[in-house]
């Protein structure tokens, strides 16, 4: 499995594209990054408390117990 990136965007279209393009100082150095996974929010407070819930260790588990199936597609 490569590296994950966890955030906030208001327009993900855009902010794929920038770490594609290494316009992101901590994902310059990995190429063709995909989305598999977003959830969105109408308050923005509710998206950040969201953000930083997945940034901790329950939430990464969350992530990989939630993604279980595309992981497992991953490593075959």
């Amino acid at each position: 499995m490569g590296g994950w990136y966890i955030g906030y965007s208001t327009n993900l279209k855009q902010r794929i594209a920038d770490h594609n393009q290494h316009k992101n100082v901590s994902t310059s150095k990995a190429n063709n990054w995909n989305l598999i996974y977003c959830e969105t929010y109408v308050e923005k407070m509710d998206a950040l408390g969201r953000e930083k819930f997945l940034k901790s260790g329950s939430g990464r588990k969350f992530l990989k117990k939630q993604m279980r199936h595309y992981l497992e597609e991953k490593r075959s």
